[in-house]
C-alpha cells in the first residue's frame, strides 16, 4: 500500500496496550496440551484457536500467523488442531478459554480437501501428518463450532478462515447443488471475519479483554454479526438501485437447428440486436454509514438472476476505501457484513512476519512428514492480494485488490533466518512470492482513485492507466536475494505465481 495512500487505519496493528500475560512472554511453541500450559506456568488459555489443519509454526498457516499475532498483544494462545470431532471431548483438553474460540477449517475449504471434483472420497491430506485422510469432517466450520458451544456454551465462538470468509452470504454449494445459508447462521457462531484477520482479530481480542460483550461489538471492519435491523444512525440503498438484475440469455444447443444441412447451403446469420446498457451514476458521499441491502437468501435461493446480482454487489464492495456494509435477510434475521479491513502497511507487514515462528511443525508430531509443509518449509510471502479480479479466483475476493507488501529488508532478514535456523536447508528458497508475485510493491499511482475505485480487475479488459507496473523492486529483491552468502544461484530458485 502506498505510503500516500488514502485508506488508512485508525491505529497501528501493534499500537494496542499489551494486555497483562504478556509478561509470561511468547511460548517455544502456542501449547495443544494441559502439560505444555503448566511448563508455561499458565493456569488458563484467554484464546483457543481450533483448526482442521495439523499446528505447524510457520507463517504460511493461519493458526500460526493469529496465534502468534495475539500472543505479540500479550494474550495467551492455545491450538487444538485436527480434534475428534464426533464428541467435545476433544474441545474441553485446554479448558475453558477466558475470552473466546477463534474456529477454521483450515488453510483449505474442507469439503475440497476432502473430495475430488468427481465427489469422491480422497485418500490423502497434505495438512495431515503422514498424508492421512480423514482427520477432519466435512463443513468443519460448523461441526468445530457445534462441539465448541456443547463443550462451553457461554464463550463466545468466532470464525475465520478461507471456509467461513468465502461462505459469508447465501452462496452456491457445488457440493449439494443447493444455495445454502450464510455460514454464519448454519453453525449459530457469534461473529465471522472475513479475509486477513489480523486487524479485527486484535480489535476484538482488546475489546473482549475490556470488558465488552460479544453482542456489544458489532462495528469492526473485516466482521460479520446477526442482527434483527440494520444498526442505529445507518442508512439503507437496496441492491437494485445500484446494478440491475438482468436476464439470463440460454445456452445455445451445440448440434441446434441453426447448423447448415447436409445440402451444404449456407445459413444467413440472424441479426443481433444491440443490448441495452444501463449506466448508474455513482453514489454521492458519504458512504461510511451506508449499507447495501442485498436479495434475501429466499430470494437468491430460487432465482439465479437474482444470485447473480447479490454476487455482483459483493464484488463491487471491496475497496475498503470506499465500501459499504451489506445486509441480507435470512428468515427472520440479517446478516450484517462490515466493510472490509483496511491493508496492513508494509511496516505492519514486517512486523507480522518478524514474530518467533519456529518455521517447523510441533513437536507433538515426531517424526511424521506433513506433505503441505514440505512444500512451503524453505518457501517465503512477500507480499498478499491481487488486482486481476479473476471471477474463478477467490484470491481478491480473500485478500483485497491492493497489493500489501513487505519491505525488502525484512524478506532478506527471513531468508537469512531460514538458511541459519531451518534444519535440511540445501542453499534453495523454493519460492518468493505469494498469491501474485508479480504484483509486489505494485500500486495505484492516484490516491483519490485508489479511495473510490469500484472496477473489478485492475487489468482487464485494459490495464488501468493508474496502475504502476514498475517491477524494479521486484527484479532488485530477487538479485539481492541471489547474491547472499549460503544462497545457491539458481535460476529456478525464484518464482512468480502467475
Amino acid at each position: 500500500m502506498s505510503a500516500i495512500s488514502l485508506i488508512q487505519p485508525d491505529r497501528d496493528l501493534f499500537s494496542w496496550p499489551q494486555y497483562w500475560a504478556a509478561c509470561f512472554g511468547p511460548a517455544p511453541f502456542l501449547p495443544m496440551s494441559r502439560d505444555e500450559m503448566d511448563q508455561l506456568g499458565w493456569d488458563s488459555c484467554d484464546i483457543i484457536l481450533v483448526t482442521g489443519d495439523a499446528y505447524v509454526d510457520h507463517p504460511s498457516f493461519g493458526m500460526a500467523i493469529c496465534g502468534r499475532m495475539l500472543e505479540a498483544q500479550g494474550f495467551r494462545v492455545g491450538i487444538i488442531a485436527q480434534p475428534e470431532w464426533n464428541n467435545k471431548d476433544d474441545f474441553m483438553r485446554l479448558g475453558k478459554p477466558n475470552l473466546f474460540f477463534g474456529v477454521t477449517a483450515g488453510n483449505m475449504d474442507s469439503m475440497i480437501n476432502r473430495y475430488t471434483a468427481d465427489r469422491r472420497l480422497r485418500h490423502d491430506d497434505a495438512y495431515t501428518p503422514d498424508n492421512v485422510a480423514g482427520k477432519r469432517p466435512d463443513r468443519a466450520t460448523l461441526v468445530y463450532t457445534q462441539r465448541c458451544k456443547e463443550a462451553w456454551k457461554d464463550v463466545p465462538v468466532i470464525l475465520g478462515g478461507i471456509e467461513a470468509s468465502l461462505r459469508r452470504t447465501a452462496h452456491y454449494d457445488y457440493w449439494s447443488d443447493t444455495v445454502r445459508r450464510s455460514v454464519l447462521v448454519d453453525s449459530k457462531a457469534d461473529m465471522l471475519m472475513f479475509g486477513n484477520g489480523e486487524r479485527p482479530l486484535v480489535e476484538v481480542a482488546h475489546r473482549l479483554a475490556m470488558g465488552e460483550t460479544i453482542d456489544q461489538i458489532r462495528d469492526v471492519r473485516n466482521t460479520a454479526i446477526m442482527v434483527k435491523e440494520a444498526l442505529p444512525g445507518w442508512s439503507g440503498v437496496d441492491s437494485t438501485r445500484l446494478d440491475t438484475p438482468g436476464k439470463i440469455d440460454p445456452i445455445p444447443h451445440p448440434y441446434g437447428e441453426d447448423l447448415p444441412c447436409a445440402d451444404n447451403k449456407p445459413v444467413a446469420p440472424k441479426k443481433q440486436e444491440a443490448k441495452a446498457v444501463t449506466v448508474q451514476p455513482p453514489r454521492p458521499k458519504p458512504w461510511e454509514k451506508t449499507y447495501v441491502l442485498l436479495p434475501s437468501f429466499e430470494k437468491v435461493k430460487g432465482d439465479k438472476v437474482l444470485y447473480a446480482h447479490a454476487s455482483r454487489i459483493l464484488h463491487h464492495e471491496t475497496n475498503p476505501g470506499c465500501a459499504r456494509a451489506l445486509m441480507q435477510k435470512h428468515g427472520d434475521r440479517y446478516i450484517w457484513i462490515n466493510p472490509p479491513a483496511i491493508p496492513l502497511s508494509t511496516e505492519e507487514m514486517d512486523s507480522v512476519f518478524a514474530l518467533p515462528y519456529k518455521r517447523v511443525p510441533h513437536p507433538a508430531y515426531g517424526d511424521s512428514r506433513i506433505p503441505a509443509y514440505e512444500m512451503i518449509r524453505f518457501s517465503i510471502n512477500i507480499m498478499r492480494g491481487c488486482f486481476g479480479g479473476c471471477s474463478f479466483c477467490s484470491i481478491t475476493e480473500h485478500e483485497g485488490r491492493i497489493i500489501q507488501s513487505r519491505s525488502e529488508d525484512s524478506i532478506i532478514n527471513e531468508i537469512e533466518a531460514i538458511r541459519d535456523t531451518v534444519p535440511g536447508f540445501t542453499g534453495v528458497i523454493s519460492d518468493l512470492g505469494g498469491p501474485t508475485a508479480n504484483m509486489y510493491m505494485l500500486r495505484c499511482k492516484s490516491p483519490r482513485a485508489e479511495q473510490t475505485c469500484r472496477r473489478l480487475s485492475c487489468v482487464y479488459p485494459d490495464i488501468c492507466p493508474h496502475m504502476d507496473t514498475n517491477h524494479e523492486p521486484t527484479i532488485n529483491l530477487y538479485r539481492r536475494a541471489r547474491d547472499l552468502k549460503g544462497i545457491k544461484k539458481d535460476p529456478h530458485c525464484f518464482r512468480c505465481a502467475l
